[in-house]
Parts: structure tokens; sequence; C-alpha cells
């Protein structure tokens, strides 16, 4: 029995997780090249050698042309050819030992230990076999990590790249919430806690929409924890970037004032034509509503899948009455008409122009004829309207030179 060589097969298996069986062959197969070598044999000529190792006892039994021959008496030549064809085998094992493993776990979060940093991209040791890159499109700006640090990240994506296996991690990926979410969250994990969508500017803020199948259960509560304790966790992850759950709700009409918040809405007008909302707010919600650098707005656009439009009411108003004024010297267009566009999220000139003749003749019943000229008369007030903002923002322009004229 060689039972030194079944422990190396065991000990090779545990070390880079190969399948046994696969290490066997990968050896039968150096020993066939190693005595090709020695015999001068090329593959498919006539004098093929055969070799079997017993599996349970590691005797190894090779033949050339049905002659038993003793493989270790083969030759110092052979042996490196053995050598290296071993070698070989079993990087290519390994390769695919990696790539199906971690192939099967692309969404999940792994635990790593930071190592260097090559031209910004982060390489991260997985295991003492295993290394992995975060680019630096996928690390949180402004982190920065220490080698031997800990690090928590998703793989993103795993694939083969010249005789390779590349494995891209991520901490910027919406997905990396929802996983911290299901690790912090038992009730997201078990499915009790839907996460229905998320919007994320990585390192600033996120925007993260939740529903209950439980009635029983608060959705937003549940995902905040006691005093804020589960989402203390995944906000420190996260380097304190802010995270907003919101309820999240089948009614737009409910879901966009959720995903504006902290800001109060006053109105909602939704227009499916368009695919846009128009929210009314008051001066003093304006700039929560919007955001700073437009963020709050912009996450809450993506969270809901509508474009959002904010005004306060005068802006409102001013947009309503224009578009009133436009289409009050045309013959079967009264205020009830004026009514029943705003009922269809249509506010203003411009939206008027954009959404054509189409919807106004199929949702409100009107003759094509009359339809056009609604058209026509708010694409020239919307020209007018153009025209107007174009001359004050010039003047605008126009009284900050004199301005800084002044102050030299």
């Amino acid at each position: 029995m060689n039972q030194e060589l079944i422990r190396i097969v065991d000990n090779i298996a545990r070390d880079k997780n190969i399948d046994k069986e696969s290490i066997f062959q990968d050896l039968e197969a150096a020993m066939i090249s190693a005595a090709r070598k020695h015999f001068g044999l090329q593959q498919g000529t006539e004098g093929d050698v055969l070799v079997h190792i017993d599996r349970a006892t590691g005797d190894i039994t090779a033949y050339k042309d049905d002659v038993q021959i003793d493989v270790r008496q083969l030759g110092r030549i052979p042996a490196q050819t053995a050598k290296q064809v071993m070698i070989q085998k079993i990087k290519a094992d390994e390769r695919d030992s990696i790539y199906a493993e971690y192939a099967q776990r692309r969404g999940e979060i792994v635990n790593g230990i930071a190592g260097r940093y090559d031209g910004g991209v982060l390489v991260i040791n997985l295991s003492n076999r295993v290394e992995a890159i975060m680019p630096k499109s996928e690390q949180i700006s402004g982190e920065t990590h220490h080698p031997s640090e800990r690090i928590r990240c998703m793989i993103l994506e795993v694939r083969e790249q010249s005789n390779q296996i590349k494995i891209i991690l991520s901490r910027t990926h919406p997905d990396f919430i929802r996983r911290l979410f299901e690790l912090e969250v038992p009730e997201v994990a078990e499915g009790i806690i839907e996460i229905k969508s998320l919007a994320r500017e990585a390192g600033y803020r996120t925007k993260i929409a939740v529903d209950s199948t439980d009635d029983k259960v608060d959705p937003v509560g549940a995902c905040v924890g006691v005093r804020g304790s589960r989402i203390r966790n995944i906000v420190d992850e996260l380097g304190g970037e802010k995270i907003d759950i919101v309820k999240w709700s089948d009614s737009s009409q409910n879901l966009i004032p959720n995903a504006l918040a902290p800001a109060k809405v006053s109105e909602i007008a939704i227009c499916f034509e368009l695919g846009r909302a128009t929210v009314v707010v008051t001066e003093d919600q304006l700039s929560l509503a919007i955001g700073k650098h437009g963020q709050n707005v912009r996450l809450a656009a993506r969270l809901t899948g509508w474009d959002i439009d904010i005004l306060t009411p005068d802006e409102y108003n001013k947009e309503v009455e224009r578009m009133s004024e436009s289409l009050k010297s045309i013959e079967g267009v009264d205020d009830s008409f004026v009514d029943k566009l705003l009922a269809l999220g249509i506010i203003s000139v411009l939206d008027l122009e954009e959404v054509g003749t189409g919807p106004l003749v199929e949702e409100l019943g009107i003759e094509l004829q009359l339809a056009e000229q609604v058209i026509r008369a708010a694409g020239d007030a919307a020209k007018k309207a153009a025209a107007e903002n174009a001359q004050t923002q010039a003047q605008a322009l126009l009284r900050q030179e004199k301005s800084k004229k002044k102050r030299k």
C-alpha cells in the first residue's frame, strides 16, 4: 500500500478544495507523459502507455504495449516532465474550483483582509489561496482601507481571464445595501419584509422603500430597530452614509411623497402620459425636497421610477395660469377643460405641448381639430415663455456684471 501517496492527495484536495478523483486523474496523466517522454512516444502513436492508481491503496500499475513497467525507473528527465504536467493540471483544477465556488456566490457578502493598493485598485485576500480585487469605481468615495484591515464586500462578478480567475468585489452596488439589510434585519432575510425599491449614491445617501407581508409588522420600524440599533449598524458599516427608509405603496400618489421625505408635500399631480410627477411644496420645504445638489429629488425619482418636478405654490399657480390664459381664446375651451387637464397631471403649456393630441382625444373625448388648436396655442405660449425666461436670465447676468464692476 502506498499510504504516502494517499496522504498527499488528501492534503492537496483539502488545501486547494479540489476533488480527489481529479487529482488522481492528474497524477495518472502526468505519469503517462513521463513514460512517453522516456520511451520517445508521441500522443496517439503505437506503443501507447497506460497508468492506473488504485484509489484505496495508492498502488501504481503501468503498462507499455500490455507489458508492465516500473514508473520509478523512468529517470530524472521524465520525472521533471511529470512534475511540470502535475503542477499545470493542479493549477488548472484549482482555478476551476475557485471559479465554481465563487461564481455561485455572486451577490453574496464576503469578509476579506485588505492587502495592497495597485493603481487605485484594492487587492483583498478572501482566503490563503484566493485574492480578489475592488476597482476604484466599486470603492465608496472617501474610504481608505489599511493593510490587514477586515473588510466587508459583495461579490459583484467572477470571470476567467488569461488563465486567471478574476473576482470583482463592490461596496458601492445597491445590492450591497440589500445584503446588509438581510444580515441585520431577520424579517428581511425571512421574507416578511420586502425591499421593493432602492436608490443609492454610494458614500452619500440611500433611499430604500420597504413593505411587509404581515400586517402586524411595521416594515420601517423593523428596519430601524429598537432605538435605531439595526440601521445604525448598517450606517456604521457604510462609514456614515445616510439611509432613508420609507414605506412602499402601490399608489404613486402615496409613494412619491414618501420618497421625498423628510420634506412634506402639499400637493402632487401625476401625468402618466409623460411619466412625470409635479410636486408642490411650501417655500420652507423646498430646500429639503430638492436636497443638497439635488440629491433628495434625484434619489426619489430613481426610487419611484417617475420624473419629479418640484414647484412652490406660486410657481405652480403661475404655470396653471399661463396654460389657462393661452387656451381661453379657443372656442370650446373653458375652465372645466383646464380642470380636466390638471386631472391628467398636465399643469403647464410645456406639458401640454409634449403630450400631444393623442391623450386629449382619447382621454378627454374632444375632436382632433380642437386638440390640434389646443396644442398649437400651447406651443406658441411655450415659445413666448422660453423667450421671457431667456430675457430674465440675461438681465440677471447683466446685473451680476454691474455688481462686480462696482465692487472693483
